[in-house]
């Protein structure tokens, strides 16, 4: 079926409207004059589409006067009409000409860069040392030495352990792996103490190797510690290095401040909108302003198109509508109760973002303080967590600094 639709379209062919009572008898007599008609389309009782090739067409003359229709041409498809609208448009074909070009040589630059699988290193650390070495959007595609690129940025980002480059397109996509820090993964054979992540209230110690220094109900610091990797005994000559292991909870406490006015500015549209059109090509700007926005209030709407990007090709061109709604500003107060558990909920919201997946709230508390007409609401809860956190040891001097 594909290559007789091919076929088709290198030859030619038009969409036609059918309108008459005997349109059956209309497609069976082109049947039978091997009239070939693909997507018919039944309008209504008296009307259909469909298409036909151009030859086709031409025969369709006797089938029109036998069945007493009436055809007429609804549209022109095809190749030969492709170019027939540049035989006297030759402007147009200069343009197409001048438009596949300049595609065509924007695809041997790469426009966009993206990284990924790096957790830690943030993107604009690997993109800053990519630029140090003139990796950057608009560099062309055969000026990238690819093992020269990789040797250099593992080289420039200790915390990077592989490094890969892949060219699909405008795009050039950076795949990285980091190493495992200290802070990581202290691996079981190494000594090392359980220190305090935070300031919290000891509730239980469970010490499967080393020795606990705090008791329950002790309130201890941020790198406090906790349970020692460093056993001394008086029959020894020296002190014992081992791995401190185990699990320590213990109660914090953590706050969320939300704020919101009283009063709050309400806008509605009036219906009236100004349009204006922008076009980008590599972060350059070119706006075509229907005149100054004729509006003092307004709400402004953007919507970005990309007519040059699909899965192989990303080129820097984005034609932005602006459109500006004119609106009607007043001034309303809020419910308080409604805001107050507004902001009681958003606060809440930020603080179990925050929390660790084995957290556990034991209670909450919630205060309101309105001023100057702005609710303040302020929600405290108490979290029961594990606060260890293992800290290696690099010498015995490593256990009395924490201590002190």
């Amino acid at each position: 079926m594909f290559v007789i639709r091919l076929w088709n379209y290198l030859k030619g062919y038009v969409i036609i409207k059918v309108e008459g009572l005997t349109l059956e008898k209309f497609i069976n007599l082109s049947i039978s004059k091997n009239i070939f008609l693909w997507d018919i389309e039944r309008i209504d009782y008296t009307t259909l589409e469909a298409k036909v090739s151009t030859a086709g067409f031409r025969e369709l003359k006797d089938v029109v006067k036998a069945v007493d229709c009436r055809v007429s041409i609804e549209g022109k498809r095809g190749f030969p009409f492709f170019i027939y609208k540049f035989k006297y448009r030759k402007m147009l074909l200069l343009g197409l000409v001048f438009s596949i070009f300049i595609i065509g040589y924007l695809t041997s630059f790469i426009w966009t860069i993206d990284i990924v699988g790096n957790e830690n290193i943030k993107d604009e650390v690997i993109r800053k040392n990519l630029e140090s070495i003139n990796v950057k959007q608009g560099i062309r595609k055969k000026d990238l030495d690819i093992e020269d690129i990789k040797s250099k940025i593992l080289i420039n980002v200790d915390e990077l352990s592989y490094l890969s480059l892949n060219i699909k397109g405008v795009k050039l996509t950076v795949e990285v792996k980091e190493r495992d820090t200290e802070s990581k993964i202290v691996e079981d054979e190494s000594p090392c103490n359980i220190i305090a992540g935070k300031k919290a209230v000891i509730e239980k110690v469970v010490a499967k190797n080393g020795k606990s220094v705090v008791e329950k109900g002790d309130i201890v610091k941020k790198g406090q510690l906790i349970v020692t990797g460093v056993i001394q005994d008086e029959g020894m000559d020296s002190p014992l290095l081992v791995h401190a292991d185990g699990k320590v909870i213990g109660l914090t406490t953590r706050s969320e401040i939300v704020k919101e006015p009283l009063m709050k500015n309400i806008k509605e549209e009036t219906g009236k909108i100004h349009i204006s059109r922008e076009v980008k090509i590599n972060g350059k700007s070119l706006e075509f302003m229907n005149g100054d926005i004729p509006f003092k209030n307004y709400v402004e709407k953007k919507e970005i198109k990309r007519p040059l990007k699909n899965e192989l090709f990303d080129l820097p061109l984005e034609i932005v509508i602006h459109e500006y709604r004119e609106v009607n500003i007043r001034e309303a107060e809020q419910n308080i109760d409604a805001l107050k558990k507004s902001n009681e909920v958003k606060a809440v919201q930020k603080l179990m973002s925050k929390l660790p997946k084995d957290a556990e709230v034991i209670s909450k508390n919630t205060n309101h303080n309105i001023d100057n007409n702005i609710v303040t609401t302020k929600v405290t809860i108490d979290v029961r967590e594990e606060i260890g956190v293992k800290s290696k040891i690099n010498s015995i001097n490593n256990l009395q600094k924490q201590e002190d």
